[in-house]
């Protein structure tokens, strides 16, 4: 079978190729192995599941392992979005969480995340450790295992639901006073994931008239994939004319990625979104931080972090680092381009479910609708166009163009000066008009990503093209 390697966020694999019971079982060990090294395992494990396919039984399965090793479990009753789960390992001053999710990926994908105490997503210096004891295990470790009802009349599992606590924190983190005189239309797309019942919920009792669509389980994801991307955020887009809804929100299949229509039904990128929410915090909390963004997302941010005297922090792609940011440097705001985000005072883990309240705020703040409001950040920071292309290659294909990559030092692009030149993490080309591209490949997959920034698209197109035909992609 293929190794066992925690990718940007977790493990995930092909349900019933690589997915099995038998190899969750062999990385709940690894995990519970860690767990008792670290010397927390008397605090407990929290396990949280989403809606995919046999999801709940994966994670009972996990749960007998973890009690098998003496860890006391805490289970939800029900599919929990990744936010919750982290929150309550605070909440409940656990010693981590086991996650069973894949997050946005098809339906036929499951994964295991772990997070540890800190309530944000592994680093490094975890997973490798984890990978080392599943080694262990597959090189003829033992299994420890205790069977659920007999756990149960030990006392040694017990199930939660944490939902009131963390809508009560949520309360706290957006203003409600701004949804006083706003009575809002919003459309709620939850995708069929973990993150249904919470955005109608919350901003139904904050006055908004809230609709939802693909509000129920269904493990196959309408046939799509739950990613609120442009691509496939069609249901949302066609059901905001029928509803005349004023916004429409999204949550991948954890609800820890967030997707945002306008009223005129046309997709807003995550960077603009974060952008907005940024000059939106900054003008409403009196809270002051550094600004933590991947190498990957809007340099917009920069541009209005300058303009108020913050600093900005560029972390590699993942949002643990954005995390380890946001726990160790107390950031305003820790953003990706993806669509996770986080702010000062909540846990280290995206939260789309926030996200998406944060943008519904910004809207009964201002009375305006998202188009008035772009306008009127454009006129105060400027514009700039952001793009990202996935490029499948062959797998025999991958080493030339990271060769290729390695070795390309223009001086110029599309008749511009190059600034400056970042390898931390593939290659990143700054301009001196302050344009940009980030070319880098996935650790898992024969996939290269191109993310692109300029003052407008014919700019972004030629940059493309000229990086393209440099490592003979065009």
């Amino acid at each position: 079978m293929p190794e066992i390697k925690f990718g940007t966020d977790g493990w995930r694999a092909l349900i019933a190729r690589d997915f099995t019971f038998d190899n969750c079982r062999v990385v709940a060990q690894g995990i519970a192995s860690y767990i008792k090294n670290q010397g927390v395992s008397k605090k407990g494990i929290i396990i949280g599941y989403d809606n995919r396919f046999l999801s709940e039984d994966f994670a009972a399965e996990v749960a007998q392992v973890l009690i098998g090793n003496g860890i006391k479990v805490f289970l939800f009753k029900k599919s929990t979005p990744t936010p919750v789960t982290a929150f309550a390992i605070r909440l409940m001053e656990a010693g981590g969480a086991v996650m069973i999710t894949a997050s946005h990926n098809p339906h036929p994908y499951n994964g295991i995340k772990f997070i540890p105490e800190y309530a944000g997503p592994a680093l490094p210096d975890v997973t490798q450790v984890i990978e080392e004891e599943i080694k262990r295990v597959l090189d003829g470790g033992r299994i420890y295992e205790l069977e659920l009802s007999e756990a149960y009349n030990l006392d040694l599992i017990k199930e939660i639901d944490v939902d009131k606590e963390y809508i009560s924190h949520l309360m706290k983190a957006i203003n409600k006073e701004f949804f006083k005189d706003n009575n809002l239309k919003v459309l709620v797309d939850p995708m069929f994931g973990a993150g249904i019942g919470y955005l109608d919920r919350i901003l139904g009792d904050l006055g908004c008239e809230v609709r939802t669509i693909n509000n129920y389980r269904d493990p196959l994801f309408g046939g799509s994939m739950p990613e609120p991307t442009d691509a496939i955020l069609s249901d949302l887009k066609r059901a905001m004319n029928t509803y005349k809804a004023d916004i429409g929100l999204a949550l991948d299949g954890d609800a820890d990625r967030f997707g945002i229509v306008n009223k005129e039904g046309e997709f807003i990128t995550p960077n603009q979104i974060i952008s907005l929410l940024l000059d939106h915090l900054i003008k409403t909390r009196s809270f002051r931080g550094p600004v933590a963004r991947s190498i990957a997302t809007t340099h917009m941010l920069d541009r209005i972090a300058r303009r108020n005297s913050l600093e900005v922090i560029e972390t590699p792609v993942g949002f643990k680092y954005i995390g380890e940011c946001q726990r160790e440097r107390n950031c305003l705001l820790g953003a990706e381009e993806s669509g996770g985000l986080s702010i000062y005072g909540h846990i280290p883990e995206k939260d789309g479910i926030l996200a998406c309240l944060l943008t519904v705020e910004m809207l009964a703040q201002s009375g305006k609708g998202l188009n008035e409001l772009m306008l009127e950040f454009e006129q105060e920071y400027g514009r700039v166009v952001s793009r990202r292309l996935d490029l499948k290659v062959k797998p025999l294909e991958k080493a030339e163009v990271l060769k290729l990559l390695k070795a390309y030092e223009p001086k110029t692009i599309a008749g511009i000066k190059v600034s400056s030149v970042l390898e931390k993490e593939g290659k990143k080309v700054i301009l001196e008009d302050g344009s940009w591209f980030l070319m880098r490949s996935s650790g898992t997959e024969a996939i290269f990503r191109l993310y692109v920034e300029s003052e407008n698209e014919n700019r972004v197109l030629e940059i493309q093209k000229e990086v393209l035909q440099y490592l003979e992609l065009a």
